[in-house]
């Protein structure tokens, strides 16, 4: 087995890749977006996980919501905000990237001077954001690994921080995880089967909801969900009995199974 770190290889450094599969867990625009998929599509390589045009359009969180709102899924309204345009929903919302995920340079704001400050500051990075309105509820999450849905995961950050960000995704130790927990409803896991299929992802995503008494809200769906020991996939795997080396087994052997379709 080949264990390499990279950042943004190149069609050549992935054809010096000594490998039978490449197993992509990369996150950002590049390693999760499309642009490595594409790469590994013009190798001839097999990998895990979704086609690159799949990857493209779930990381674009409009699209996304587009395609959510289409199949009737009920999804917080939003706006796009740039330079050109001074459109905003009513405060509070999130403002949030379009195209990238771990919670980077994700904001709350709660009145319109933050929105000020964190708008022309984000601009200074980025040509676009999104502009969604703020729901309170239960953060939920629902794994899907080969057509399956997970037990659904809820996610209690620690209340000094503003909601399940970066820090409390990857850094703190006290955000708590509720495993299968008793919702009054569960809408969640058939909606995200019914995305999981219309954008035809393949073998394995994460998707994420706000859960109130107004019923479930779509964020978004990421198709190449973590695999560090705070990562919500491994976890929901783990509480129906499929461990790490299992979960990563199932995945490598759908991936070389070149008629596996989505």
């Amino acid at each position: 087995m080949q264990s390499l770190v990279i950042d943004t290889p190149t069609l050549e450094d992935i054809d010096s890749i000594r490998s039978d599969i490449i197993f992509p867990v990369l996150h950002g625009p590049f390693g999760e977006g499309g642009p490595l998929q594409k790469l590994l599509e013009k190798s001839g390589k097999l990998f895990v996980g979704s086609s690159s045009e799949t990857a493209a359009t779930a990381m674009d969180k409009v699209q996304t919501k587009e395609i959510a709102r289409k199949l009737g899924i009920q999804t917080p309204e939003w706006c796009i905000i740039n330079r050109e345009s001074n459109e905003t929903i009513p405060i509070p919302f999130v403002l949030k990237p379009i195209n990238d995920g771990s919670s980077v340079d994700v904001q709350i704001c709660q009145t319109q001077r933050e929105a000020d400050i964190h708008i022309e500051r984000l601009l200074d990075q980025r040509d676009e954001l999104l502009a969604e309105s703020f729901v309170q509820g239960a953060e939920v999450t629902v794994g899907i690994v080969s057509g399956r849905a997970l037990p659904i995961i809820e996610i209690i950050p620690p209340t000094d921080i503003g909601g399940y960000d970066f820090e409390a995704k990857y850094i703190r130790e006290d955000t708590t995880y509720i495993l299968d927990p008793n919702l009054p409803e569960n809408t969640c896991s058939a909606w995200a089967l019914d995305l999981y299929h219309e954008l035809q992802v393949r073998s394995l995503a994460r998707v994420d909801f706000i859960l109130n008494d107004q019923g479930a809200w779509f964020l978004e769906l990421n198709t190449m969900p973590g695999f560090t020991n705070h990562s919500l996939l491994p976890m929901a795997a783990e509480h129906i009995g499929m461990n790490m080396y299992e979960l990563c087994t199932t995945l490598v052997l759908e991936a070389s199974d070149s008629r596996v379709k989505p």
